[in-house]
């Protein structure tokens, strides 16, 4: 193998990789030799076809093969010999002309990444913005949860059923007076006006009492889940066992312990922990955003190219995107058209402080455990379907740069966990509304996007940018014509838990 270097300028390389026909035509015969003995052939004994033969017959798929596998080797061996850390995956091509028994020259062009002294990270001060949980709130926040785990006692037998009580029923559904699968429950609990039945189904079951049986007529939605009841008309006899009344919900210990819980204080304990939660991103968002200023107001130096269009191209797909549905999309792309060599610049600045984060991380020991990665290959893999992911996992142990993308939040937030324990930080208690303020200020030429609950402000989007840099890939900021985006990077990837369904099922309900 000869290989020739063609440029060198900047962060720039290219090579040409001279692979001789003697040397493929000698990896050939090496692979016709190994797969030989397992050739079978029409008169010859297992193993014993003549080798010009196997060659006739596997030739072909053979030479591909190893010169596929010689070019990949030769790559490899290129950035080995040549200590090239790759700032992409590298561009390589096989001359047009070439064809079996011709020597092959593989083109190899890429951008590496640039050599940065790790920064210091001495002398770094932040302020932690925290929001205090009142009493108040935690009081709120529990009479919240009595409001949602109502209690029920039984009614006088004379008692008729009104909005807000609650049934104890028994109920058979027919279509046409036949039973339909689905469509019997007894000891159904239903609340009157809850709406978790069919349309009309509780209504006409106000004024009903204990131990009445009555038959209503119900019309099942368009839409409903169950294609055979979807619009149909349908029958309900139905029997009621009880009728109930709500009972005031007391905020005591046997409250608590309903909830599994040993004490009301625990319970309260778990509130707080729980409203101090909603504001822990906000807060590491402002945390981190000073972190990354600061860091990046000290450090300047030339970025792969590649990497900076692979930024902006993600954020200006997403940018089109969420101006296509906007109230007024022609103005909204007019908007981000405007301001594209913003956002390019935005790209360069995630980029320039991806690497920083991952030299800081490299020099101070900072890594991703094998359990951790396994942890994000397995979780990457559930939003595929189960018979692909398994090749997804494959995929990703094969393809060291696939491996690095998925490994790069992760190493970037244990990074900026490190740099918030080496800093000076002090703490200053706000409101939420001054947290909200200080995330969306315009303090700096490039600030932070705004987080999701933030009620975002009347600014020109292309002011808010880059909390977090390339490696970690957040939400790239809306551009509407009215108002700023109000999207988080740190909560980019969360998503709320779905709801679980209830226990019970039966074709009345919704």
């Amino acid at each position: 193998m000869q290989t020739q270097q063609t440029v060198n300028e900047g962060l720039k390389r290219a090579y040409l990789i001279t692979i001789t026909a003697a040397d493929l035509a000698k990896k050939i015969d090496a692979e016709i030799k190994k797969i030989a003995p397992q050739v079978r052939m029409p008169g010859f004994r297992p193993g014993k076809v003549p080798a010009n033969l196997v060659k006739k017959m596997h030739g072909e798929a053979l030479h591909g093969q190893v010169v596929n596998d010689t070019i990949r080797e030769s790559v490899d061996k290129l950035l080995r010999d040549e200590a090239l850390r790759p700032a992409m995956q590298p561009q390589v091509g096989l001359n047009e002309d070439y064809e079996e028994g011709k020597d092959a020259v593989v083109s190899v062009s890429l951008e590496v990444l640039p050599a940065i002294e790790a920064p210091s990270i001495d002398g770094l001060k932040l302020e932690k913005l925290v929001v205090p949980v009142t009493e108040a709130e935690v009081d709120e926040a529990l009479g919240n949860i009595a409001s949602q785990n109502k209690s029920y006692k039984d009614a006088p037998k004379t008692k008729k059923a009104a909005d807000g009580d609650q049934l104890i029923i028994d109920f058979v559904g027919k279509l046409d007076g036949v039973e339909f699968d689905g469509g019997k429950a007894e000891d159904a609990a239903l609340v009157i006006g809850s709406g978790t039945f069919i349309p009309g189904f509780e209504d006409q079951l106000v004024g009903v009492k204990a131990g009445q049986e009555k038959t209503i007529t119900v019309t099942f939605p368009a839409e409903y889940q169950a294609a055979h009841l979807a619009g149909k008309e349908a029958t309900f006899d139905i029997t009621v066992k009880a009728v109930k009344v709500e009972t005031e919900t007391t905020l005591d210990e046997d409250f608590a312990k309903s909830l599994g819980l040993d004490s009301l204080d625990k319970l309260k304990e778990i509130m707080k922990a729980q409203l101090e939660q909603q504001t822990a991103g906000l807060t590491r968002t402002q945390m981190k955003r000073a972190l990354l200023d600061q860091l990046a107001a000290g450090h300047s130096f030339e970025v792969p190219g590649s990497m900076v269009e692979a930024e902006f191209a993600q954020i200006w797909a997403q940018l089109q995107q969420e101006a296509a549905n906007d109230a007024d999309p022609a103005a909204a792309l007019k908007q981000i058209e405007d301001e594209k060599d913003e956002y390019r610049s935005i790209a360069e600045r995630r980029v320039r402080l991806g690497l920083l984060l991952s030299e800081i991380g490299q020099a101070n020991g900072v890594e991703v455990t094998g359990q951790e990665m396994n942890m994000l290959i397995q979780q990457a893999a559930m939003q595929y379907r189960a018979e692909d992911r398994e090749r997804f996992v494959q995929y990703i142990q094969s393809e060291p740069m696939a491996a690095a993308q998925l490994r790069a939040p992760l190493y970037e937030d244990k990074v900026v966990d490190f740099l918030f324990d080496k800093a000076d930080v002090t703490t200053r208690e706000v409101t939420v509304e001054e947290l909200q303020a200080a995330i969306e200020a315009d303090e700096t030429a490039e600030a932070a996007p705004a987080p999701k609950k933030a009620a975002a402000k009347k600014k020109a989007p292309a002011k808010k940018a880059e909390e977090a840099p390339a490696e970690e890939k957040p939400a790239a900021k809306k551009a509407p014509a009215k108002k700023a985006p109000a999207k988080k990077a740190d909560d980019a990837a969360e998503k709320p838990a779905a709801k679980k369904a209830p226990a019970k099922k039966a074709a009345a309900k919704k």
